[in-house]
């Protein structure tokens, strides 16, 4: 058991490493096109300038990271958990009363076919040119993933854990609790990355239609004074935001579903499958056997027992 957790905490270090590589060796190659671009076609500054020249923005206006980009994260971050509160919540409701679900759900789906700038000076006038309406932004766009993907996780419950659950009578709080819930986090989880990609777009789009700070607002007044390299500058500090949201909430949802497969998961298993047939006594005295409690079935009978009681 422990030179299995030291193999895969090891291939989950090596997986991180190679994902950050990655992402550096394709930052630099889109760096390259552009510097190439550049010196091929030679656009004026002001339609495309070079990437010297944005560093320089980024150097020159520290007002850009320090203020700016704190202001477009803190909407950001405060959008994306009241989002996923609301998204829960609405999908728990909805799965308890599927009465509520039939009601809600068009109208969800028609909110959801509104342009976002249709609604955004709508929401400024509303909440007001502060940080409120941004937010208010930021949990409109990423709520509908998240609620979306937890229903449909929690109605997708295994058919044999549900019979289960009627044949032990239990009540329907319990199997929403102890069944529906466990098996969504996946889903959920799926729902939360999707919704740390969309929330900086909304807070954005807010800024935009009306701030006194904030990325979209210093990317609004660059582009009308044509510093094209601020709001290049602006872009490339949003998509590190982007990226560094996007990557907190992956490592946090790897400990809401800590059983889900991971990207890696099928190499791993077939690794520890190839392990255990060159030395099947190993194998045996690790407990990877069919009654061993971490698999799938002993997660069902933990259920079941709960269900019990």
């Amino acid at each position: 058991m422990v030179a299995r957790a030291e193999f895969e905490a090891g291939d989950k270090r090596r997986g991180w490493m190679a994902g950050v590589l990655r992402g550096l060796i394709v930052a630099v190659a889109l760096v390259a096109i552009w510097q190439a671009v550049i010196l091929v076609f030679a656009p004026p500054p002001f339609m495309l300038p070079p990437p010297s020249r944005v560093w320089r923005a980024l150097v020159e206006r520290p007002d850009l990271w320090r203020r700016d980009a704190v202001t477009t994260l803190i909407e950001t971050v405060s959008g994306l958990i009241t989002g996923a509160l609301a998204g829960i919540m609405l999908a728990l409701v909805m799965t308890f009363v599927p009465a509520i679900r039939r009601i809600l759900m068009p109208l969800l789906i028609v909110t959801q076919a509104f342009p976002v700038f249709a609604i955004a000076p709508l929401l400024v006038l509303w909440f007001g040119f502060g940080i409120g309406s941004k937010i208010v932004m930021a949990t409109i766009a990423i709520f509908f993933p998240v609620a979306s993907a937890f229903h449909d996780g929690l109605a997708r419950t295994e058919a044999g854990l549900i019979d289960l659950s009627r044949l032990y009578r239990a009540r329907r709080w319990q199997e929403i609790l102890y069944l529906r819930v466990p098996d969504a986090l996946p889903a959920l989880a799926s729902g939360l990355r999707v919704a740390a990609v969309y929330a900086p777009v909304g807070a954005l789009i807010g800024e935009w239609v009306g701030a006194s700070s904030g990325l979209g607002y210093a990317m609004l007044m660059a582009n009308g004074r044509a510093q094209t390299d601020v709001v290049f500058a602006a872009l490339v500090i949003l998509a590190a935001m982007a990226v560094l949201v996007r990557a907190v909430v992956e490592i946090a949802t790897r400990h809401i579903a800590p059983w889900a497969p991971e990207p890696s998961a099928n190499i791993l298993h077939l690794q520890r499958k190839t392990h255990e047939t060159l030395h099947p006594a190993r194998g045996a005295r690790s407990g990877s056997g069919p009654d061993d409690r971490t698999g799938s079935g002993g997660r069902q009978a933990d259920r079941a027992s709960r269900l019990v009681l």
